[in-house]
Parts: structure tokens; sequence; C-alpha cells
């Protein structure tokens, strides 16, 4: 009784079919990463855009009280 070897063609075609469900797994999760990144850029320019405003605010409420101090 010969004992076969098991690494053979099959052996290569494991590696192939394990090699290519790793690459389909970090595809998508490339994908996920690349969708998160785009909604935190979407966060990040609402996020500077009411910044800008709130500055603009305490600007214009720094320059009342100024103007307020002035008169008196």
């Amino acid at each position: 009784m010969e004992k076969t070897n098991e690494k053979g063609p099959n052996d290569l075609e494991e590696q192939i079919d394990m090699l290519t469900k790793q690459k389909k797994y970090l595809q998508k999760k490339c994908r996920e990463a690349g969708e998160a990144i785009i909604k935190q850029q979407g966060k990040y320019v609402a996020l500077e855009k009411e910044y800008d405003k709130v500055c603009e605010e305490r600007d214009n409420f720094e320059r009342m009280l100024r103007n307020g101090n002035d008169t008196k």
C-alpha cells in the first residue's frame, strides 16, 4: 500500500482558493474603510463650517461689546 502525496496540484488549488477568498475579503474591507473615510470627511467639512460660524458670531459679539463700551 503506497501512500499518495496530498501536496500536489490539489494543494496549489487550495492555496489559490484561499488566496482568492483573502483577496475578496481584503477588497471588501478596503471598500468599507473608504466609505468610512468619505463619511468622516463629510463630517469634518460640516464641523469646519460650524466652527467658522461660531468664530464669526463670537467676533461679532465681541465687536458689539466693544462698541457698546465706547459709547458710554
